[in-house]
């Protein structure tokens, strides 16, 4: 085993601790950027000026209105940026625009003593534009050639020799929606100015660093004049990785400007109509399959919708290239990437980061041609696993280590569930009620874990044991929810050999550990842990250099357990807080700076080809869902998921992330519904799903009746922190299973044998057309052989139905 995955005696990583936060949380006394307000003296409020036009170039901007408002203090236009007029790390996003690129677009920004002066002086302001022709949906722009940024292309194998060799070949198009991230706290941040001139900004971000630097570009400022915190955020799930940059400028510069702290707190309709989403993708497809079911080949092109600008659509559209086979083996593949330039928000990471819409796509391919092929799905599918020992790849070149566990979580999903027996009681069920249809479908994932960056794979951490024995920990991960400053406490405590109480965790900030990387791709607890570790071993070896000499021992032969110092065979002990008493009178150092960095990465993003990922996670889930003939609605029966954690680092909290991931992955797949306005009227380009009062997320109404997670055991991971595994973002994928149960249920309405197309969202609606349309089909399409009769040629659209 290795000295990182390795675990001492008596671990604090591996319990099933509650969130270190949790009673703040329960009893609204945790603090979130906003509420420092309150404890901040002569705030200003910032309001921004939205112009409610899709596109077009500014010719007026006139602020004097504004200014006449009792309240106004100042307004924020472009002559007032003393840097770099721009929010963004491609220098294509202008914080101050001379052209509105989406509706909603903020061009200037009110400061106000109230918000609501705020408000009137925003309204105030006088906006005259040139407006110029826009593209809202992925087809408009696709059409006008409309794209930015690389264009990558991922091949192996020969995919003409692959095509030629097989059986079947089924080409379709597939269209699928964005998601809005619906975090519980908007974005925030609250500047000011001290003493010397120091800009510090409490600010909601999950890149402290990188908000830094932003802020530091505006004002023309170095990074060493400039201090971000994050306390912790209500929620981000991606959309606080890049986007909290620009509002964190703007309360920087109003207060640089005017010498007071500025607070800048979006709305929720300000949030929802100025911030990205999850990126919706478009997918050209064609597959072939050998007479057996086999992946023989496939060429695709993925079309992401990247908005206005760029932001960080470019990995996002990787990280979908690179996830596009999950579970299965494609030995011959084309598929290209490329990112539409339309006038929207610009779409940014969310939970999975291009890995679920990849994935999505070869799903939702085997789920429409698994009846074509006379096959079961979940034959289908498990006929395509990588298989352990054949020295099988991704398309990308990557060897595909622990392939046993593809199958092995998914015979334990089929074990837990009963899912032989349970699909027996669901044929009967279906043979009875000819206006209700029940459905199981199982699905699995595979997902890298590393920035594909390579350069954000590393992490930094300080440690301070001070002399009373309580030890303070700072690391350059956020807290947004999901745990990782708890598994940060236990690596910590566990690392120290003392008991979890005597370690306390500061809140993230930029001067204490530098470059930080964002807390995204899942490797928080994977970067943060390991750095933490590493400053803990620094203090560790000292001090039982310390214990050896009272304790007339070698260190080798020390151990700190429970905060007590013993030698190996001896009664002798030296208690943790007389150890660090005594290191102190004899001047050892009580302090240091740990660092850690993934080995073993290389991605070459040109040829698209490397090891960018230093471990999968698998996963497998089952769900079982009913299906109303008449309406479309539906619900979720029950659910079954078997999930790779590794060894964990804190059960309890991964779980969790295991529910919650499944849950958001859930109402991406089948409530999430964004609209917006693609008429030539008044409002073209409008989100029209802008509260929650329109667009749908998951509810208790929505959960499945029995919900079963278990974590997979004997799972150690070799070379990570403890032997865990990333958490954050893989158990969103496990929720395709859901769409795949619906896909079929609906299906249970036409003949045995029908392939039936899918809108994602799969709302209720999608649901019913879909039912409508396996109603009817007719038997001739297929021969009595279940063999397509047109030369297993089909061509499939749901580009319709995904904007129905």
């Amino acid at each position: 085993m290795s000295h990182l995955s390795e675990r001492p005696e008596k671990p604090v990583v591996g319990l099933s601790l509650p969130h270190e936060s949790a009673v703040l949380h329960v009893t609204g006394t945790a603090l979130y950027t906003d509420d420092l307000v309150y404890r901040t003296k002569d705030t200003l409020h910032a309001y921004p000026v939205q112009v409610m036009k899709t596109r077009g170039r500014i010719t007026a901007l006139r602020t004097e209105p504004a200014l006449a408002v009792p309240g106004v203090v100042r307004v924020l236009t472009v002559a007032d940026v003393p840097g770099v007029n721009d929010a963004g790390m491609k220098h294509d996003e202008p914080l101050f625009p001379d052209e509105v690129m989406f509706h909603g677009h903020a061009v200037a920004w009110v400061l106000g003593e109230t918000l609501e002066a705020a408000r009137l002086g925003a309204a105030a302001v006088e906006v005259e534009l040139d407006e110029l022709p826009s593209l809202i949906t992925l087809k408009e722009a696709i059409a006008a050639e409309s794209f930015h940024g690389a264009r990558p292309v991922m091949t192996t194998g020969n995919i003409d020799a692959g095509f030629a060799d097989s059986a079947h070949v089924f080409t379709g198009e597939f269209q699928f929606s964005d998601q809005e991230h619906f975090y519980l706290e908007t974005h925030a941040a609250l500047a000011y100015i001290d003493e010397a001139e120091q800009v510090f900004i409490q600010s909601s971000t999950q890149h402290p660093s990188e908000t830094q630097e932003i802020v530091a570009h505006v004002l023309g400022l170095h990074s060493h004049e400039v201090t971000v915190q994050c306390l912790r955020m209500g929620g981000g799930f991606g959309g606080k990785e890049m986007q909290p940059h620009g509002f964190a400028a703007i309360a920087a510069l109003g207060a640089k400007l005017t010498g007071r702290p500025v607070r800048v707190r979006l709305n929720r309709t300000q949030d929802l109509t100025m911030s990205g989403k999850r990126h919706g993708f478009h997918a050209d497809w064609k597959i072939g399959f050998d007479a057996d079911g086999r992946i023989q080949a496939l060429d695709a092109t993925l079309t992401a919708d990247g908005g206005w600008s760029l932001d960080l659509s470019e990995p996002v559209c990787a990280r979908a290239l690179c996830h596009i086979d999950n579970t299965y083996w494609i030995p011959n593949a084309r598929v290209a990437g490329r990112i539409a330039k339309t006038n929207k928000v610009s779409n940014t990471a969310f939970r999975g980061f291009g890995g679920p819409q990849g994935m999505l796509v070869i799903e939702d391919i085997l789920g429409r041609v698994a009846p074509l092929l006379g096959l079961d799905p979940m034959e289908l599918r498990k006929r395509n696993f990588y298989q352990p020992g054949l020295g099988q790849s991704t398309p990308y070149g990557q060897p595909v280590p622990q392939a046993e566990r593809i199958a092995g979580v998914w015979q334990q999903v089929e074990d837990n569930g009963g899912v032989a027996d349970r699909k027996r009681e669901i044929a009967a069920f279906n043979a009875a009620h000819p206006h209700t249809k029940r459905a199981l479908a199982i699905t699995g994932i595979k997902f890298g874990i590393s920035f594909n960056l390579t350069a954000f794979n590393q992490a930094g951490a300080l440690v301070l044991i001070y002399k009373d024995g309580s030890v303070l920990i700072n690391h350059g991960g956020t807290e947004m929810g999901q745990g990782l400053h708890t598994k940060m406490l236990q690596v910590a405590a566990t690392t120290l050999g003392i008991p979890l109480h005597k370690v306390r965790l500061a809140p993230t900030r930029t001067d204490k550990v530098p470059n930080t990387s964002a807390t995204a791709a899942s490797s928080g607890a994977d970067l943060n842990g390991g750095a933490v570790k590493n400053a803990c071993e620094q203090l560790r070896a000292r001090l039982l250099q310390v214990a050896a000499s009272q304790l007339g021992s070698n260190a080798s032969d020390v151990r700190i357990v429970d905060g007590v110092a013993r030698t190996l065979g001896s009664d002798k002990e030296l208690a943790w807080d007389d150890l660090v008493r005594t290191a102190y009178f004899q001047r050892v150092q009580l302090s240091a700076s740990g660092y850690y960095r993934t080995e073993g990465l290389h991605w070459d993003a040109k040829a698209f080809r490397g090891s960018p990922f230093k471990y999968f996670s698998y996963g497998a889930a089952a769900a079982e869902v009913e299906v109303d003939g008449f309406t479309g609605a539906y619900r979720i029966r029950r659910v079954d998921i078997v999930h790779d954690v590794g060894d964990s680092l804190s059960p309890m909290i991964d779980i969790g992330q295991v529910e919650g991931g499944f849950v958001q992955g859930a109402g991406w797949l089948t409530l999430e519904d964004m609209r917006w306005d693609t008429s030539d009227g008044p409002n073209r380009g409008r989100l029209l799903t802008q509260a929650a009062s329109t667009y749908k997320l998951p509810s208790f109404s929505e959960m499945p009746a029995e919900f079963n997670v278990t974590l997979m055991e004997n799972a150690t991971e070799e070379g990570a922190v403890y032997g865990s595994k990333a958490v954050g973002e893989p158990p969103l994928m496990l929720a395709f299973c859901v769409r795949e149960a619906l896909r079929q249920a609906a299906a249970a309405f036409g003949p045995a044998g029908v392939s039936v197309e899918l809108a994602a969202p799969a709302t209720p609606e999608a649901v019913y057309w879909a039912i409508e349309a396996a109603r009817e089909r007719n038997d001739d399409v297929r021969d009595g052989n279940g063999h397509a009769l047109d030369g297993s040629e089909i061509r499939t659209d749901t580009s319709a139905l995904s904007n129905a």
